[in-house]
């Protein structure tokens, strides 16, 4: 008997856990496998996080916390975007959550009714496009290519948007494509949202620290934008705390009530401890973060070089984030002896199976004529993957 929901049914899973999880069987038999396939930091989380978690066990941080969170992380949330986005938010405005992914959640099943049009730039997350299924909504794409950056300009914008138009979602830094929208390139977004104002925007930007232009914009920053935006941000990528599970919304206060509701009835509030350690990260980890940064950079442009290097590979230097999205469809229909390689999934076996590195295919964000590569990991890693690919593709034959 199978008494699954259609809402499940309907879910499809995340490609980069499952080849994260393919990865590690594969390294649990012995193969040495460089997996370069999961969005996450390869650096400890600063000390100073850790030290704060340590000082909440014993002062007995070990209860229920507040659904919308400990009103110290709330401080230093509304501080941080004061300081470095020059943004105004009170503690009603903001609600801390189990990862930047639940604040998402949150967002979708709050504002979005059956059949209501979210527009979403592609490449995408994975998750994005689950989101909105959830909630019963429909996702509109907005396909993008290599040589425009991977951006929407105003024009698709606003020839996308229809009756049904409820939220637009945009990521930035960006995942998979390391693609950063400027201040410039926002305004013109927004100049065409003005005209719209039941339109709400859901701003990702969780790898706001990981930017290697400079200065980070958030759309909310814009004129008008502000009471129309909800900001997704947290500590997983900027402080390398994933597993320690904090996100936050910032948005208008109505939002955040609803947002309460759901997470009251679902997670209640987020772990105590990690709470704690998150506020220390904010306050006091900068400085890690930007060595963090630096070293990414670093990586970015040793991959960036190799991977031009290899036959097939079509790519364009990222900005941010801490992956490169080659396109790699002039590689599709060779052939490894008998085997055709017929498309991104195909390619991507291939290079786990003959040079044992685990990439993502970019089906998996709207755009099979691209892989994903994750460049967090060590520069020696790096630098073996990048040859082992180069050597894979070398024994390709038309």
């Amino acid at each position: 008997m199978n008494l699954t929901s259609n809402r499940i049914l309907n879910l499809s899973d995340s490609q980069t856990l499952a080849m994260a999880q393919v990865s590690r069987e594969l390294k649990a038999k012995g193969i040495d496998i460089i997996s370069l396939s999961i969005g996450e930091p390869d650096f400890d989380t600063p000390m100073v996080a850790k030290e704060a978690a340590k000082k909440a066990i014993d002062e007995n941080y070990s209860h229920y916390s507040p659904i919308t969170g400990y009103d110290e992380l709330k401080d230093a949330i509304i501080e941080k975007l004061r300081v470095e986005n020059k943004l105004t938010y009170k503690r009603s405005e903001i609600i801390v959550s189990n990862g930047a992914k639940q604040s998402l959640v949150n967002v979708m099943l709050s504002i979005i009714n059956p059949g209501d049009e979210v527009l979403i730039p592609a490449p995408y997350w994975v998750s994005y496009l689950e989101f909105v299924r959830l909630a019963e909504g429909q996702s509109v794409i907005l396909p993008t290519t290599l040589e425009s950056d991977f951006k929407i300009n105003p024009d698709q914008l606003e020839k996308s948007i229809t009756p049904r138009t409820k939220a637009i979602l945009l990521n930035s830094p960006s995942n998979p494509t390391g693609s950063i929208y400027t201040h410039e390139e926002l305004e013109a977004l927004a100049a065409v949202l003005r005209k719209y104002p039941n339109i709400f925007v859901i701003s990702d930007e969780i790898y706001e620290h990981i930017n290697f232009m400079g200065a980070h914009t958030s759309i909310a920053e814009l004129d008008g934008m502000k009471e129309r935006t909800g900001l997704i941000n947290g500590v997983s990528k900027g402080y390398a705390m994933t597993g320690w599970r904090i996100g936050y919304l910032a948005g208008p206060e109505w939002l955040v009530k609803a947002c309460n509701k759901i997470q009251g009835q679902t997670t209640s509030g987020a772990c105590s401890v990690s709470q704690i350690a998150s506020v220390a990260a904010i306050r006091y980890g900068k400085e890690e973060s930007l060595k963090m940064n630096q070293i990414f950079k670093k990586r970015c442009d040793l991959v960036y070089q190799l991977m031009k290097e290899i036959p097939g590979f079509e790519v364009r230097k990222p900005m941010g984030a801490f992956y490169l999205f080659p396109r790699v469809e002039k590689l599709f229909g060779k052939k490894f002896k008998d085997q055709v390689l017929k498309n991104d999934d195909d390619l991507c076996m291939y290079f786990l199976d003959q040079a044992h590195v685990a990439l993502v295919p970019g089906s998996a964000f709207g755009s099979p004529e691209c892989i994903r590569i994750s460049y967090a990991t060590s520069e020696d890693d790096l630098i073996k993957a990048m040859a082992r690919i180069k050597k894979a593709v070398d024994l390709l034959h038309d």
